[in-house]
């Protein structure tokens, strides 16, 4: 029996993609939430974790909405940039980049919040710039925190359903994920073909979930 490869490597590939993204901003924007005295950080705070608790199924809605060729945003990126947002691997990208935000930021937040002040007080002490700080004396020392981001993201990114089927539909070779493919197939009773990918996914998870609690383990070590 032939199985359709195509929606596992493109999983793989928004999982990537998705990471990369949320390691660039995730980073910087987990240590403005830590250190910031703003105010506005309490309204940021909420809008990060909000895809803890709102249903995919929403966010991917208004995600649509936005990027929809009658929104004036939607417009303005196909006929002026011709950028096409909605029913691409580009609105896979945008919709998992926002679902997952909240599973690269909050474990590194934590570690940032974690960190002693001592040491970057001592840092700066020692004519160490904020950047220089964060690279060379933060970051390096809650590997543990940002590992478990990365990892989390990533996982969440690969399991993800409502919000990709909402913004990118089912297209074959385009936007057709190994969990769509999942329900598309189980919907036509394929059921050969729904646990091959189900089997594949379920490796996966149980792989990731495993490096994180080893990563987990070595970063109680370190601490203790």
């Amino acid at each position: 029996m032939n199985f359709d490869l195509n929606p596992l490597l493109l999983t793989f590939k928004l999982a990537c993609a998705t990471t990369l993204i949320l390691v660039l901003i995730g980073v910087p924007l987990a240590y403005w939430v830590s250190f910031t005295r703003r105010k506005l950080k309490y309204l940021i705070e909420p809008l990060i974790s909000m895809p803890l608790v709102l249903p995919p199924t929403v966010l991917g809605f208004y995600i649509l909405l936005l990027f929809s060729p009658r929104s004036f945003l939607g417009n303005f990126l196909e006929t002026v940039l011709h950028v096409k947002v909605v029913f691409t691997f580009l609105g896979l990208v945008v919709g998992s980049v926002l679902f997952s935000l909240p599973f690269m930021v909050n474990p590194i937040k934590a570690g940032f919040q974690s960190f002693p002040n001592s040491l970057i007080e001592a840092s700066y002490a020692l004519g160490k710039s904020r950047w220089e700080t964060l690279l060379k004396v933060i970051l390096p020392n809650i590997k543990p925190s940002v590992l478990t981001g990365i990892v989390m993201a990533f996982a969440h990114t690969v399991g993800e359903f409502g919000v990709v089927l909402m913004i990118g539909g089912s297209i074959p070779g385009e936007t057709r994920t190994a969990s769509i493919a999942i329900f598309n197939e189980a919907e036509a009773l394929n059921y050969a073909h729904a646990n091959f990918y189900s089997s594949i996914l379920f490796l996966i998870a149980f792989t990731i979930l495993f490096i994180l609690n080893v990563i987990n383990r070595k970063g109680l070590k370190v601490l203790s």
